[in-house]
């Protein structure tokens, strides 16, 4: 197919692809077949391929692609990201509107929605596509979280209308996860030996933190648009009506909105969803109350904090009795023990409750809380809840206070508790409950990622011995394997392949699987950026590792304690000789104009493209880094060069212009090779 045909094809198709993905996940009502959706998109894969010069960061391909951010750049709202004051007194929204009633001189129709318990952010449209989302941060400056909305299916990545007053925007929106998939990701982390999260509001903020987008696809984060904070167009004084006239456009408004012209209707609005909200298929814990009319809102105008024209009401709590079965002991893979109340099932907020957390030994004793005892759960966002307090402490039929055992339930080996901490520990590094944390923690997607590595072989591995700490994953054999139960030989071998193919892991996610305490996978890639190799982790100091933004000193103190033990240097040894990667940099060749060398390039060059001056030094014997750290050692920076080269003047790397590379190239060059072929050669430099 010849060019110009692609790109008609190709036009075609995206937008084809972007009206469906409006009907399937926007609307919910699909017109066409799951088989001929793929088909429409395999086919534009096909064409991209074909002609890479066609692709185009808003086509529907684009949504998952790239290599995993290094960290997240700071951007400044256009309007500023308030926050709303919220209430949980129906006297306390009559009184709201008797404010508004009172600055204004005259009754205002109130916009009512639902209060999605998400992540608030910002989508910014140019020209119809969208080109940066960024989340709330401190209300004047967020995080481009771009590449990680990208993935959400509901987010529009080019605007379905030719209306230039569209074209060019700013929606304010809630990122959330649905209650099924929130369950979904804990299972997994629950099978993986990882803490889960408490609700889906803190999942969804940390799914939207990571920084692989593939990781953040995975966990199919959804979203609600809400506000459109300014609107320079004409005709639209109701932002009711805007929102439905976005709508249209291919964003997915919050349902249910309801336009009230009294506040008796308003609060008919906080008695309907009293009960309902509990019927929805994601969290909604209040009402958002805002003046429909755009121009009484600019009246109204705002306090430091929150605008004068919107207030959330918030429902109380939802609370159930129960009994109290039994109190059980957790041993995670830090050695800490946590009491969980096994309950009998009740009903709470849509979802039967079985187990609720009780934090530590001094909080059972605070509340007195006792096996048998009838007790009051809440759960107040909460997928755990909470045991709030026992229903009658003063009957005498409850039986004897719990006593904190002093052995670890697991290996019956002595328990610590420091004074200044409220956990007690089991301090066994070969404590079996800690050893399958660790492992399970260590093949998890995030870090090695070896599929097939479930709880219930990892389990198996411990029990029998095969694994005593999870550098030994690397010695096991598809026949060894193939004997446990639920095994055989292809099973074994598939897992033998995972793991060996888990050695092409990047440095950050070899990092985070060593389980460092407080070391998530954001922190191990701020580390492997900062410092560049394991090596130079282990010798640094507590104060230069406190000092990077996002560790401080309590982050600094785990990570120096970790490597001043023993046996982790013995273990990070033995998972090297594994052939683990504990650098960003490759191993480089020893010939050529800069052997061993690593250099860096950020900002625009002049006489050379940036995919030929990377390969230049490549064939010279270097290495080209995407990632700025001490490991570097020349930063090559041309125009307008960012966040990459201010990391760089912070870390004292040596910075050359482009002028300076090339000459640095050529008199390598003249020292390695005879007159005509240093002729030949530099004449390659500047081929375009």
């Amino acid at each position: 197919m010849e060019r110009a045909k692609a790109k008609k094809a190709v036009e075609r198709l995206r937008d084809e692809i972007n009206r469906h993905d409006y009907f399937y996940f926007v609307l919910n009502k699909p017109v066409i077949s799951d088989q001929e959706y793929d088909r429409l998109y395999r086919k534009l894969v096909d064409l991209e391929e074909a002609f890479p010069e066609l692709i185009s960061d808003d086509s529907p391909t684009r949504r998952i692609s790239g290599k995993p951010l290094s960290g997240f750049r700071p951007v400044k709202h256009s309007t500023k990201m308030l926050s709303l004051d919220n209430t949980y007194s129906e006297e306390e929204v009559r009184e709201f509107d008797a404010r508004v009633q009172k600055l204004l001189g005259r009754e205002a129709a109130y916009e009512v929605s639902l209060k999605v318990d998400g992540v608030a952010v910002a989508l910014r449209y140019r020209e119809g596509r969208l080109v940066a989302g960024v989340t709330r941060g401190d209300g004047t400056t967020g995080d481009d979280v771009t590449p990680n909305i990208k993935t959400i299916r509901a987010v529009p990545l080019s605007l379905i209308t030719d209306d230039l007053e569209f074209m060019n925007l700013e929606v304010r929106a809630e990122v959330f996860l649905r209650r099924r998939n929130f369950e979904i990701i804990n299972q997994q982390k629950e099978k993986a030996g990882e803490p889960v999260f408490a609700n889906p509001r803190n999942a969804a903020a940390g799914t939207l933190r990571l920084l692989d987008p593939k990781e953040v696809a995975r966990r199919n984060l959804d979203i609600f648009v809400h506000t459109v904070p300014a609107f320079s167009g004409s005709g639209y004084d109701s932002h009711f009506q805007l929102l439905k006239r976005l709508g249209q456009c291919g964003l997915r408004i919050i349902p249910h909105i309801r336009l009230c012209p009294t506040i008796d209707q308003v609060m008919d609005e906080i008695d309907r969803w009293r009960a309902r909200r509990n019927e929805l298929e994601f969290d909604v814990d209040g009402l958002v109350i805002k003046v429909d009319d755009m121009g009484l809102r600019l009246r109204l105008g705002s306090t430091i904090k929150s605008p004068r024209w919107a207030i959330a009401y918030k429902y109380p709590p939802a609370q159930a009795v129960t009994k109290l079965v039994e109190i059980q002991l957790q041993v995670g893979r830090t050695g800490r023990i946590t009491p969980v109340a096994v309950l009998a099932p009740v009903l709470l907020s849509g979802s039967t409750i079985s187990r609720a957390t009780l934090h530590n030994e001094d909080e059972i004793r605070r509340k007195d809380i006792r096996p048998g005892d009838d007790v009051v759960i809440e759960k107040g966002g909460e997928v755990i809840p909470k045991v709030i307090r026992v229903l009658d402490p003063g009957s005498s039929r409850r039986g004897p206070p719990f006593c904190f055992p002093r052995v670890c339930p697991v290996c019956r080996e002595k328990i610590y508790r420091r004074s200044e901490e409220a956990d007690w520990k089991c301090l066994n590094s070969s404590c079996p409950a800690q050893i399958k944390a660790l492992v399970l923690h260590f093949v998890s997607r995030p870090a090695m990622d070896i599929a097939g590595m479930g709880y219930s072989l990892v389990e198996q591995l411990v029990d029998k011995g095969m694994v005593k700490s999870f550098d030994e994953l690397y010695r096991l054999r598809p026949e060894g394997l193939a004997e446990l139960d639920r095994m055989g030989q292809k099973s074994a071998g598939k897992i033998i392949k995972s793991i060996q193919a888990s050695r092409n892991r990047d440095f950050a996610a070899v990092l985070f699987a060593l389980g460092i305490p407080g070391i998530g996978i954001r922190a191990s890639h701020v580390l492997a950026e900062y410092f560049g190799d394991i090596d130079t982790i282990i010798n640094a100091e507590v104060e230069e590792i406190s000092a990077i933004k996002g560790i401080g000193m309590v982050l600094a103190e785990n990570i120096r304690n970790y490597f001043n033990t023993a046996m982790n240097i013995r273990l990070i040894n033995s998972l090297k000789k594994a052939g683990l990667k504990f650098s960003t940099i490759a191993e480089t060749s020893q010939k050529g104009a800069f052997p061993g060398m690593v250099f860096l390039f950020t900002g625009g060059l002049t006489n050379l493209d940036r995919t030929q001056a990377q390969e230049l030094v490549r064939k010279q014997g270097g290495t080209v880094s995407s990632s700025v750290s001490k490991a570097v050692d020349i930063v090559v920076a041309g125009s307008n060069p960012g966040a990459k080269y201010d990391r760089a003047v912070d870390l004292g790397l040596k910075i050359i212009s482009e002028d300076q590379f090339i000459d640095m190239l050529k008199k390598s060059l003249k020292k390695s090779l005879r007159g005509s072929e240093t002729s030949e050669a530099i004449s390659e430099l500047f081929i375009k």
